[in-house]
């Protein structure tokens, strides 16, 4: 069911319980302009404004209006695996994708991306000495109200490997795809990764560009002035633009197939940039730009690593808020008990809890 037909469903019931739009949106604490764009279907319903329409509207079974079949189906994929050798000798003891990025370990910052996109089944693929601690950390994600299994990559043998092994999990689902070690952040980031959702449902696969300085380094998508996919490339030599293809990717249904059909690089890897190719040939690739406003880091480097830590640090202290945390996450969708967040995070004496316990503290 898509949101225009959901919203004429919602604008009916409401009437028909003889609610005007403003009593309904006081009643569910949005603002009319929200209840008004949600009704038009051009907003994407929350799961914690659905859980909210669904006790005002007497809404018993999801199932019956299936307003986040899609979203929900949607399954994703953290790559944490690597031997993390740019950031040796740190990295000989603990994974790269465990190392403190100022007040989190970095792989919450991946894991952020998913949650922000609605995503609730998620798969961790790391190597086998990582994995544990992995598993230590996560557990099975039931602290953020999702869902978290793992599985082994027995060599970096390239991204696209990452969608062979998972197949299982991935099953007849769209998947989104995001590096262990990349960070982003920015106010419009909901809207972006809505859209990649949305794109991949309507059988899309979608990339992220971001201007960088030194292209050289990375995949690069060369785009014309509508932003449309004209070309992708495997670190050029002579970059055809200057944006790079970021380390966060969603594909539609099938996703496997195609990675299977990928030919070893001359790295002797499954090139992700391959995989976008397929896509591209096909009409079926769109980017989406991250222009100002937006920060990226992929923090394989020492100075990478600190400049992310940094940047975390001053916007934390200029919002006095937690960024890209998983239960603020989690709680913001409806998938945590305010209560219990706030009875733990009320026992721990840190900036990062006591964040967790004020927001979680019920007035």
């Amino acid at each position: 069911m898509n949101n225009i037909i959901i919203g004429m469903l919602l604008k009916k019931i409401r009437e028909y319980k003889h609610l005007s739009i403003e009593e309904a949106a006081r009643f569910l604490s949005l603002e009319i302009k929200t209840l008004e764009a949600i009704e038009k279907g051009t907003h994407d319903i929350s799961d914690l404004e659905f859980n909210l329409i669904k006790k005002l509207y007497d809404l018993d079974e999801l199932k019956d209006y299936n307003i986040h079949s899609s979203i929900s189906n949607i399954k994703g994929i953290i790559l944490a695996g690597g031997t993390g050798s740019r950031l040796f000798p740190i990295t000989n003891g603990t994974s790269k994708q465990l190392v403190p990025v100022y007040d989190k370990p970095m792989i919450y910052y991946p894991l952020s991306v998913l949650m922000q996109a609605g995503i609730k089944d998620i798969l961790i693929i790391s190597t086998k000495e990582d994995q544990p601690n992995f598993k230590r950390l996560l557990d099975d994600g039931s602290q953020y109200g999702i869902k978290i299994t793992y599985t082994i990559q027995p060599s970096p043998d390239g991204l696209a490997q990452a969608f062979i092994l998972g197949e299982d999990f991935i099953e007849n689902n769209p998947c989104a795809m995001i590096l262990g070690d990349n960070i982003f952040h920015g106010d419009g980031l909901d809207n972006e990764l809505k859209k990649a959702s949305r794109n991949a449902i309507n059988g899309y696969a979608t990339i992220f560009g971001y201007k960088v300085k030194d292209p050289q380094r990375f995949g690069i998508m060369e785009i014309d002035k509508y932003h449309n996919v004209l070309s992708v490339e495997e670190k050029p030599e002579k970059p055809k633009s200057d944006y790079a293809i970021t380390g966060l990717y969603f594909y539609p249904t099938g996703v496997s197939s195609f990675a299977k059909t990928i030919k070893p690089s001359k790295r002797n890897e499954l090139e992700i940039t391959s995989l976008n190719d397929i896509y591209l040939k096909k009409n079926l690739l769109k980017a989406r730009i991250l222009g100002d406003g937006y920060t990226w880091f992929d923090t394989g480097t020492f100075d990478s690593l600190l400049e992310a830590s940094e940047m975390v640090r001053s916007i934390e202290r200029n919002k006095d808020a937690v960024i890209c945390c998983p239960e603020a996450i989690a709680l913001k969708h409806g998938w945590l008990n305010r209560d219990k967040l706030f009875e733990k995070a009320s026992k721990i004496n840190n900036s990062y809890w006591k964040y967790l316990a004020r927001i979680s503290e019920t007035k």
